[in-house]
């Protein structure tokens, strides 16, 4: 079933929690460019094409890497047309997120779409391009990512693996999901309702196994969902990517105190502008983990060396460890991006709010160890309606702002329309009676005195005022009668506005998925790349289904 949408769009400055440094870059870019390397538009990305200089070791070594986890992850033939299309010198489009559990939230595959709109793009202008999604496997924030939520025929429910004490600290692309997902596969697949949820739920059994782990799950999973359009997906785990990127590695280490300052100024003109320091940098701080007893640790440096939790270490014995067991480091949010683009020929990234924050600082950090950095490009952001929410909206005249100023703002226009018929008829025309009858003052009391129009505002206002709480009060009542709006307004802000946030920060697009089939993302994608935005400042869509 393919959606015809309806759709309009929402500026970010009304969107609750929107950081000025993502509004600013969104709508005035000149005063962010400082710390960043490309506008974020097409002709940035062909500058930033130019520039990549991908050594052809490294190119070769990570194909080879791609093709083997690619095959494992069930990609198709599109898949391998683009890695030959990638070793054969393409660019890449890249975009990324932590492998939440059955995909994550919606703004997973948004991300995904965002990618394969600009790629397509690119290519109708002369850049040739593919889409690369960067697993985050590395992190180890599994309470982050250990649960979904799907907005069912029942209401919002999350599911959710345990975390095992075992399991702390691990990089979540080594935690196997153990027998308990079985079961959370089958509550999710129960949730699935549409023509497409035979699909979904068989994707997500032959995804979510007990000897998969997050990263593997997830990424075959994304695989099966966005089959045929040519993503090529990258597990950064791999020994022999961080033998690639081991002088990033050192490089890290090496400059720790220069790149601890450069970052440290970096944050200070970032707050004298008016903005804030996504990641806080402290007089200790390096860009680098360090695995100590199987667990992820932050390298610090202490006392003319470096600490990672109890263990203490020299410069010299990092060195050593970088040489012997790369695999043993992986890069904070910092220098991630940096290591991603020194192993791919990254042209463009594709960032999320909170991205986009933190690449402003890392611009310094490209600078010191890179050489270039790539365009940054905001991801496409959706609410998605469906028909019977829509349906519900229109009866009580509300839209999605309403839902950013709260319960209460939406609660009063619903008790406003929830009154019988007959009730609400005579509230209404008493109403219109009411306006008429102080109306009707007007003229007399200006011929009388002038000054008395002011008096007679102020009556319209109180008056007014107070027969709409007598209306409110009415369909509270109603309410208590019957408990419809109980029941209406729950779901109205689990579909619209869960846990007060957009609904792509929390909703999993599989119920949508299985309601409208894997075309829903080509439907999306008609909102991505530069051309639908040539006209406008990227904004965020709600699109009726």
């Amino acid at each position: 079933m393919t959606p015809s949408m309806e759709s309009h769009c929402l500026s970010f400055r009304d969107v609750p929690h929107t950081t000025k440094i993502f509004s600013t870059f969104l709508e005035d870019f000149k005063r962010v460019s400082p710390y960043f390397a490309h506008p974020p538009t097409e002709s940035g990305v062909k500058a930033a094409a130019r520039e990549v200089r991908l050594d052809p070791a490294i190119r070769r070594g990570v194909i080879e890497v791609l093709r083997e986890q690619n095959r494992a992850f069930g990609a198709d033939a599109s898949t391998d047309r683009n890695l030959d299309r990638l070793a054969a010198g393409a660019v890449a489009v890249v975009a990324g997120q932590q492998v939440g559990l059955f995909g994550g939230p919606a703004f997973s595959f948004y991300k995904s779409v965002s990618a394969l709109g600009w790629v397509e793009s690119l290519a109708r202008s002369g850049v040739d391009a593919v889409p690369i999604f960067w697993l985050a496997t590395e992190d180890h924030d599994l309470a982050e990512i250990n649960h979904a939520f799907l907005n069912a025929r029942t209401g919002l429910e999350r599911l959710e693996l345990p975390i095992l004490p075992s399991d702390a600290g691990k990089h979540a692309g080594e935690v196997a999901l153990g027998g308990a997902v079985q079961d959370l596969v089958e509550k999710a697949a129960a949730t699935l309702e549409g023509t497409s949820a035979g699909e979904i739920a068989r994707a997500l059994r032959e995804s979510y196994a007990p000897d998969e782990t997050y990263g593997s799950a997830f990424g075959k999973l994304m695989a099966r969902l966005t089959a045929g359009r040519g993503i090529i997906f990258i597990n950064p785990l791999d020994a022999r990517l961080h033998r690639l990127a081991a002088p990033v590695y050192r490089g890290a280490l090496d400059a720790a105190a220069d790149l601890r300052e450069v970052l440290v100024a970096c944050s200070k003109n970032l707050e004298a502008n008016g903005f804030h320091a996504q990641v806080k940098v402290s007089g200790v701080s390096t860009l680098l983990f360090y695995d100590v007893n199987g667990q992820r640790t932050p390298l610090r440096s202490h006392n003319g060396g470096f600490s990672a939790g109890d263990a203490s270490f020299s410069a010299g014995e990092l060195r050593a460890a970088i040489e012997k067991t790369p695999e043993a480091f992986s890069a904070n949010a910092l220098l991630r991006p940096v290591i991603q683009d020194s192993l791919l020929p990254t042209a463009a990234y594709i960032g999320g709010p909170a991205e986009i924050a933190y690449l402003a600082q890392s611009h310094v950090v490209y600078e010191k160890l890179l050489g270039r950095m790539p365009a940054i490009l905001p991801r496409e952001s959706f609410t998605l309606i469906e028909p019977g929410i829509a349906r519900i909206l229109q009866k009580f005249e509300l839209h999605l702002p309403d839902f950013f100023e709260g319960r209460q703002t939406v609660r009063a226009k619903m008790e406003r329309k929830a009154l019988p018929g007959g009730l609400s008829q005579r509230f209404d025309s008493g109403e219109a009676a009411l306006l008429e009858l102080l109306e009707t003052f007007r003229a007399p009391l200006k011929n009388l005195d002038p000054t008395l129009l002011g008096t007679l505002d102020a009556v319209h206002e109180k008056m007014l005022y107070q027969f709409l709480k007598l209306k409110g009060k009415a369909g509270e009542a109603e309410n208590l009668r019957t408990g419809v709006l109980d029941r209406k307004e729950r779901l109205l802000f689990d579909s619209l506005y869960p846990h007060h946030a957009l609904q792509e920060r929390s909703l999993s697009l599989l119920p949508f998925l299985a309601t409208y089939g894997t075309a829903l993302l080509d439907e999306l994608g008609r909102f991505c790349g530069p051309g639908a935005a040539a006209e406008h400042t990227p904004q965020h869509h709600i699109l009726f289904l």
